[in-house]
């Protein structure tokens, strides 16, 4: 049976014993090239905010490296870990809804970072800024004169991207159809817990050849056409603000249901394919369609419409127009 066939058995649910490593490494990396590609809930929305607040293909490029490096830390830890029985406790347990808390926590203090010095203003910020505040010092929110730019918002600069890599090893905890097969099939049938490890790096490296290019993709969306290199800077870095920020309350308030109600996990709708991500519409899909269609949508549109009203030099909407 080749590498092909063999993957769809395993989406197919059918038992697969008995594979070489190369066989599995090569598994491995593929089904990382799968999920990086398919619409997932803990690579897509948090790529397309790193990627698009980097304002170009290669800092797009940059952050989906980023994060995957992470991404594949992660994985190589939790493939050693399902060999040595860890999958017993994913099969008993649901950790989605932790790993939404943890995830959208990260995500909203990124976005929070981004709109520290900016004039946007959005729900919790005072609140975070009292609790949080003393740890960003140097990075105040300002107000400004109608015409001038804000002063440090060119100094917040975009998203960190130390912020993605701990992302991504954060993200990485979730498990979903990839996973399932990573932990429980490919992992334990390795000879030992470095080989084990090594296929979950695999995997971690084919999510992020997908995720590199995927950061590409999502960076251009950043560049509109007849927008000068300021005001792609300006609509980048808010748009990425605004997605972190309420992305990342969205995956929490997501997070606590679904700790909450584990049950959730039953009810779907199934698209009549095997491929995990693409097999079904739950409350994953629910949550990439609400954080990049919906908030990251809306949030570029906001941002240009932001950016060229009356523009100044630096891109920032300067005061409205008074009647003569």
């Amino acid at each position: 049976m080749s590498i092909f066939d063999t993957i769809f058995a395993l989406f197919n649910g059918t038992a697969v014993t008995a594979l070489s490593i190369p066989t599995i490494l090569a598994i491995g990396f593929i089904l990382g090239l799968l999920h990086g590609a398919t619409p997932d809930e803990h690579t897509w929305p948090i790529t397309f905010s790193y990627s698009i607040g980097s304002y170009s293909s290669r800092g797009g490029a940059r952050a989906g490296l980023t994060f995957s490096a992470g991404f594949t830390v992660q994985r190589a830890i939790l493939a050693a870990l399902g060999f040595l029985g860890l999958a017993a406790v994913y099969a008993r347990y649901n950790l989605d809804g932790y790993v939404y808390l943890a995830v959208g926590f990260v995500m909203l203090m990124a976005g929070w970072y981004l709109l520290r010095g900016s004039d946007i203003h959005l729900p919790l910020d005072d609140a975070l800024e009292r609790l949080f505040g003393r740890f960003f010092r140097g990075h105040r929110h300002h107000t400004y004169t109608a015409g001038s730019p804000p002063p440090a918002e060119a100094a917040v600069g975009a998203v960190p991207l130390r912020m993605a890599l701990f992302h991504g090893f954060v993200a990485g905890w979730g498990v979903g159809g990839f996973a399932v097969i990573l932990i429980f099939v490919l992992a334990p049938q390795m000879p030992n817990v470095g080989w084990a490890a090594l296929t979950g790096a695999m995997f971690g490296l084919g999510t992020m050849v997908m995720q590199i290019v995927t950061g590409i993709l999502f960076a251009r969306l950043a560049r509109i056409k007849k927008l000068r290199a300021d005001q792609v800077q300006t609509l980048a870095r808010r748009t990425a603000a605004r997605t972190l920020y309420l992305g990342g309350a969205a995956f929490m308030v997501v997070g606590a249901i679904v700790a909450a109600f584990p049950w959730l996990q039953n009810y779907y709708l199934s698209t009549g394919t095997s491929i995990p991500n693409l097999n079904q519409v739950g409350y994953a899909t629910v949550l990439v369609v609400l954080v990049v269609g919906v908030i990251g949508g809306t949030s570029l549109w906001k941002a240009y419409r932001e950016v060229t009203a009356t523009p100044n030099s630096r891109g920032v909407p300067g005061p409205p127009a008074r009647p003569p």
